[in-house]
């Protein structure tokens, strides 16, 4: 596995924001997850098909794909798809425009050894495109102020300003399992005049170690997050409305609680894990103890069971038809949308109560149906 970057681009979001975390993660190894195998496992089938999309020599990586699916296999062709929408537009003002995949980008002259890879660069007169993968559904990535893209593009400007007359860097994030397609344009001067202020004054705290530790939303990547005594600070502060007057909160303070709620609840559970796993591993927390857990019955042989079920003069199977999930991984995307269109419906979900900055539409509450109604 190659050498990683201490300042790498795919973690700049939480070290531009906590440059001290840097050096606080190399004292915690990483942990793999089966998340993370899955994007990896995208990549490369993603990769492969933008090759062979572009004529250039590739080998099907498949057999050895651990999480290769139905559903992968399209967003690769997708994302392939898209990428050569991207090479056409480019070609519009640059007769030969140069496409690299999987490109070492180097952004060194702003970041101390730092480099990262970019899924997808493409070169052209006047426009430089970044284009990044996103597997991943959890959480919607958007391409605009995106540091990691920024970086990418530094890195590209190092290989090819000289070469080609660039002027505009166009960022592009590809997340089909969210359905998301994000661009951001800026000018390479905007870009320029970032790297040399806030980029390398912040690179420069981090790579030493130094500066303020912050909590907030990029602590959910860090390797540090179950025991970062900031992001515990953080998150206690919450602990001060047991105590306020009146018994009754009022409106002002159930927003500032809900502003950190989710939060709280993932810092809670990931200090849960990390004492668990401590734990096993002979740590002892006072008034504490690991017990087994509550688990299900389960068969230890189905076809024994389903032979002795049937001699007994019974039937153990039942029919049932596959859920949406199951049956679009059986048809595939556009079969399943063009066999069973009108067939399928998407009901309103549960109400949950979400910040303003939401992309969703706000729904029509009790009150404000019953104003509408008085009109």
């Amino acid at each position: 596995m190659g050498k990683h970057a201490l300042l790498s681009a795919s973690s700049s979001h939480r070290w531009l924001a906590c440059p001290p975390s840097a050096r606080l993660c190399e004292n915690y190894e990483d942990t793999g997850s089966e998340y993370a195998q899955q994007g990896t496992d995208a990549h490369s089938l993603g990769e492969h098909k933008l090759k062979l999309s572009l004529g250039m020599e590739t080998k099907d990586p498949t057999e050895g794909l651990e999480f290769y699916d139905e559903e992968m296999e399209e967003c690769a062709c997708g994302y392939a798809e898209y990428v050569l929408s991207l090479v056409e537009e480019a070609k519009k003002t640059c007769k030969d425009p140069v496409v690299l995949i999987e490109q070492r980008l180097d952004f060194s002259r702003y970041v101390e050894e730092g480099f990262g890879t970019g899924d997808c660069v493409i070169i052209a007169d006047g426009t430089l495109y970044i284009i990044d993968y996103k597997h991943g559904k959890g959480v919607e990535v958007s391409a605009e102020g995106n540091p990691q893209m920024m970086l990418y593009a530094l890195g590209a400007l190092e290989l090819f300003d000289g070469i080609y007359d660039i002027d505009a860097v166009r960022m592009a994030i590809y997340q089909p399992r969210r359905e998301n397609v994000s661009v951001y344009g800026m000018a390479k001067e905007d870009l320029l005049q970032w790297a040399e202020g806030e980029l390398t004054e912040r690179a420069k705290l981090a790579y030493a170690g130094e500066g303020e530790f912050c909590a907030g939303e990029h602590c959910k990547f860090c390797k540090a997050k179950a025991v970062c005594r900031k992001r515990a600070e953080y998150n206690l502060e919450l602990a001060k409305y047991d105590f306020e007057m009146p018994a009754t909160l009022e409106d002002d303070e159930i927003a500032a609680i809900l502003v950190k709620a989710d939060e709280l609840a993932a810092w809670a559970a990931d200090v849960k894990e990390f004492a668990l796993q401590q734990a096993l591993s002979g740590v002892k927390y006072a008034g504490f103890k690991v017990v087994a857990g509550r688990s299900n019955r389960k068969y230890t042989d189905e076809d024994a069971v389903a032979d002795t079920v049937k001699k007994a003069g019974f039937d153990p199977y039942e029919p049932k038809l596959l859920g949406i999930t199951a049956m679009e991984k059986l048809l595939g995307k556009k079969k399943f949308a063009e066999i069973l269109k009108g067939l399928v419906e998407k009901p309103q979900g549960k109400p949950v109560l979400v910040l303003e900055t939401d992309k969703r539409p706000e729904m029509n509450t009790a009150e404000q149906d019953f104003r509408e109604e008085e009109k």
